[in-house]
């Protein structure tokens, strides 16, 4: 990141995750590494020029990883770098609040 960061440490976590894609696409790469068609599959409503502005802003502040390889066709795979990682406690605490919220307005998720 390239920019000055806010003085304010929940600014900054929202400058860097704020966004509910960045947070989907974090969320699916918790689980391991993925190609670009898995992402795209696992978050149907993002369109995949969104995907990819995503992905390169995430890859620049240092959150995922983006590796080719010299294949026919092109093979590109990403996962979550170091820091990317460490944000798992913050998305784990965001799950449990909202599966205790969805069941608070009977709305609950197995």
């Amino acid at each position: 990141m390239t920019k000055p960061l806010p003085c304010c440490p929940v600014e900054t976590t929202l400058l860097l995750i704020g966004d509910k894609w960045k947070v989907m696409i974090l969320r699916d790469l918790m689980t391991g590494t993925k190609r670009f068609g898995a992402l795209r599959r696992s978050i149907p409503a993002i369109s995949q020029k969104m995907l990819t502005q995503q992905l390169r802003a995430m890859e620049a502040d240092g959150l995922v990883h983006r590796e080719v390889y010299a294949e026919v066709p092109p093979r590109v795979e990403y996962s979550l770098t170091e820091t990317g990682e460490s944000l798992r406690p913050v998305l784990d605490a965001m799950s449990v609040w909202g599966r205790q919220y969805q069941r608070d307005q009977g709305e609950g998720v197995a």
